[in-house]
């Protein structure tokens, strides 16, 4: 590992030297089992990753409505600006846009999270696709006629309709706490605009008021990763939000289903978990006597969460399709050898198998793959984007493997929407045998909840991933959670990732910072005295020292900081790096053709890509190799310039370099977890530009990742028999 002196302007005249004294953020930023794939099989197959994400989102607000209905019974239930009102739009306009971070309450201190719990109209691509159903004008302006007795902007009245949907402005108007539905609404924007429509009537006490920040606050909760929230918290929280009584303003939302609560039974140390017995018996009466916690979450993730347990647990109880003999598969596993060996074998006879590992190890998933569609299974595998879609395939891919083999990934969206994969059979249920899921710590629940309801009894799971990386942008711990309950066989690669990058990385995910050998100055520490001496360096960095000393240019360099905000975040960052790298007027909502570009097609998903071309169709990019048109509407909500992106956003992919940037502001917000995504990016090269002293060591070494509050395990502990 090299250290650049203070002096030294280049790469290339760093001095060897140690981390030790030399990184957390989130980028703001689903789908669901249709019946059939609509259109024809050669259709399908050109739909773009932000149709595959629209027709997912499109289906999965159908089952969740679906879900619902098979519950017990339904319960009960502008122009220019100033002041309060510039304010409360701003407010909504950061969130939309991913640039200011939601409410902090419950979340890591990062510098922003995913936007919305909910789907909102997207980008649409090249190609046309139906978006969801805009609300009707007449609704709009009713809508906007309330705000604006309320002293709330008009233009909100779009996102207001949509919320709440046919007759909003009469529920706004009954209550204007339910304002707080519309993303970026903090609760004392809400008072304000409440005041202004009620008058003397609007109280700190009001039930209405109570019943809407409660659900805020679990909306709050689910950003920061949360399924659920333990009710002490939950009552904390209001009080801090000047809820006079906590206990009442819960019981008013349980009692409108606006939210849910859930007794789930404490595990105590020395005691077994409570499950079924494999005869299907009730659980002793002992079990009775278990202390509980208390837990109250919105539906929609409560919903996911027993979904995703049931799911599970039909996988591990099910016997597993019988292709190929006990021989062939063990004729598999004695060709790949080591840990890809052991995963065959884990394979062959159970549902459900975990498999971790670094980057290297994603080679032993493909084996697997390869293995399995040589037995005659249909195996395929997904990964979270067409960058991680592409990595996959490369690992498959070889002279000697059929074509068919080497295509057989997907992206999980395009999986369950029918854009990609093997499309479904009769009974709706993905026509597979074999399916393995890629950087399976992305995973939230509702998106592996969708992947387990669609397969088949019989069929085959692999979650495969690094845990050590950052957590899904969306609520849950699925990954974690599983490998913590340990219900199922888990399979630890033995490939570590080579070089003095792989050393390291492997380091960072032990809680240990060590110094490497990089006699190719693999890793670089750029130390830095200020904020603006980090931007001067970053961009030094990207745009001479690593293309002249490293040989890597400029387009395969990478850089990451932790959050959007700030005078060394990714906004700050890519207005200097567009300066320098790609000047121009910023023709088309300030981009221009050649820029650089994060695009969202959906709230937690990114993908880098670049600018063609603006013209009155929209603004047109290049992500991944594909064409996707971004209306001119849109542009501000779903794209912004990607030369500097966050962990979050990075997470799943990897470039030649990457500049990692740690200004001196960031030391809250860095964590295990953080560093080891952050310094994980990079495939040859590494740049540090250092500012925190010994806040790295000391996150890498004390601070691992925030708990978060799920259901899982206690879902899956009843459903899976023991042995005796």
């Amino acid at each position: 590992m090299s250290t650049e002196p203070e002096p030294a302007e280049d790469a290339e005249d760093a001095e060897p030297g140690t981390p030790g004294a030399a990184a957390e953020g989130a980028a703001p930023e689903g789908t669901t089992v249709g019946d059939t794939a609509t259109g024809d099989a050669e259709e399908a197959k050109k739909l773009s990753e932000a149709e595959a994400e629209l027709a997912a989102q499109r289906l999965e607000r159908e089952r969740i409505e679906r879900r619902k209905a098979e519950k017990q019974g339904p319960i009960p239930a502008g122009t220019k600006l100033s002041g309060k009102a510039a304010d409360l739009l701003a407010a909504v306009r950061a969130v939309e846009s991913g640039e200011k971070p939601v409410a902090a309450v419950f979340s890591e201190p990062q510098p922003a999270r995913r936007p919305a719990p909910e789907p909102r109209p997207q980008p649409v691509s090249a190609r046309p696709v139906a978006a969801a159903a805009a609300p009707a004008a007449e609704n709009v302006e009713s809508v906007g006629r309330v705000l604006a007795e309320g002293g709330a902007p008009d233009a909100l009245a779009p996102q207001v309709a949509a919320a709440l949907g046919e007759g909003a402005d009469e529920q706004l108007r009954a209550d204007p706490w339910q304002l707080l539905r519309v993303p970026g609404v903090r609760p004392e924007q809400a008072d304000g605009f409440a005041r202004a429509l009620l008058g003397a009537e609007s109280a700190p006490d009001d039930e209405r008021r109570g019943r809407a920040v409660t659900v805020w606050l679990l909306e709050q909760a689910a950003l920061a990763g949360h399924t659920a929230l333990e009710m002490p918290a939950l009552t904390a929280a209001l009080a801090q939000r000047g809820v006079p009584d906590a206990d009442a303003a819960v019981q008013s939302a349980l009692a409108e289903g606006d939210a849910l609560v859930f007794q789930d039974a404490l595990d105590e140390p020395g005691v077994p978990a409570r499950r079924e017995r494999g005869d299907g018996a009730e659980a002793d009466e002992e079990d009775e006597e278990r202390p509980v916690r208390v837990l109250v979450g919105l539906e929609r993730y409560a919903l996911a969460e027993e979904s995703l347990a049931d799911g599970l647990a039909r996988l591990i109880n099910s016997v597993p399709k019988e292709d190929g003999s006990a021989a062939d598969w063990e004729q598999a596993a004695a060709s790949a050898g080591g840990s890809t060996a052991e995963l065959i074998r884990a394979v062959a006879g159970h549902g459900l198998v975990l498999h971790t590992g670094g980057e290297a190890a994603r080679a032993e998933p493909a084996l697997l793959v390869r293995a399995a569609r040589g037995l005659g299974l249909r195996a395929w595998a997904a990964a979270h984007g067409p960058i991680g879609r592409a990595r996959f395939a490369a690992h498959v891919a070889r002279d000697d493997v059929p074509e068919s083999d080497a295509a057989a990934v997907a992206t999980v969206a395009g999986l369950l929407s029918g854009a990609e994969g093997p499309g479904r059979d009769a009974d709706g249920a993905l026509d597979l045998d074999l399916l393995v899921v890629l950087d399976a710590p992305q995973l939230d629940v509702e998106t592996a909840a969708l992947l387990t309801e669609s397969l088949a009894d019989g069929a085959r799971l692999v979650l495969a991933g690094d845990p050590a990386v950052l957590w899904s942008v969306g609520p849950g711990r699925v990954f974690a959670d599983l490998l913590a309950a340990r219900i199922c066989p888990q399979v630890a690669s033995r490939r570590p990732d080579p070089g003095p990058l792989g050393e390291l990385v492997s380091g960072i995910g032990i809680g240990e910072l060590n110094q490497v050998e990089a006699p190719g100055k693999e890793v670089v520490i750029v130390p830095v005295r200020d904020a603006g001496e980090a931007v001067h360096r970053t961009v030094q960095l990207v745009a001479d020292s690593v293309p002249r000393a490293i040989g890597v240019p400029v387009e395969e360099t990478q850089v990451i900081t932790p959050g959007h905000g700030g005078a060394v975040g990714t906004r700050a960052l890519n207005v200097a790096l567009k300066e320098r790298l790609n000047p121009g007027p910023g023709r088309f909502g300030g981009f221009d053709p050649g820029d650089r570009i994060a695009y969202s097609p959906a709230p937690g998903r990114t993908l880098p890509g670049r600018v063609v071309k603006a013209d009155v169709g929209g603004l047109h990019l290049s992500c991944a190799g594909e064409a996707v048109v971004v209306p001119q509407e849109r542009v501000e909500q779903s794209v912004r310039h990607g030369w500097a992106l966050t962990a979050h956003q990075a997470v799943g992919s990897r470039w030649p370099a990457v500049v990692v940037v740690l200004p001196g502001d960031a030391v809250q917000a860095l964590s295990r977890p953080w560093v080891y995504t952050a310094f994980g990016r990079a495939q040859r090269h590494l740049s540090v530009v250092h500012g925190v002293d010994q806040a790295l060591a000391r996150a890498v070494a004390e601070i691992p990742a925030k708990p978060r509050t799920t259901r899982l395990p206690a879902l899956l502990a009843p459903q899976i028999p023991t042995a005796d």
